[in-house]
């Protein structure tokens, strides 16, 4: 599995890089608008994994760079964050 969040890390990571070339030098006229869309859609989504996600974020070592991660990278990250140690209960 950590092929698969590598290579979605890697992916990503190529479309926002072919994002923000599209930015400083738009691409020919019905591209450089669904390239716009889908970034401007894929940001959303990751603000939101993000808002969704932050409070799990709290105990980590280096909180605001995995916010970071989850900017770009977004659930690639978010899968490779370890889970927390459940506590166990007493039901006694």
């Amino acid at each position: 599995m950590k092929v698969f969040w590598g290579l979605g890390k890697l992916l990503t990571l190529l479309f926002w890089l072919v994002a923000l070339v599209n930015l400083l030098i738009p691409f020919v006229h019905p591209f450089h608008l669904l390239i716009n869309f889908a970034g401007s859609v894929l940001a959303g989504l990751h603000l939101l994994e993000l808002v969704f996600c932050n409070r799990s974020l709290k105990g980590r070592a280096h909180p605001w760079r995995d916010r970071l991660k989850i900017v770009f990278f977004g659930v690639f990250h978010l899968q490779t964050i370890p889970a927390p140690a459940a506590s166990k209960a007493s039901h006694a």
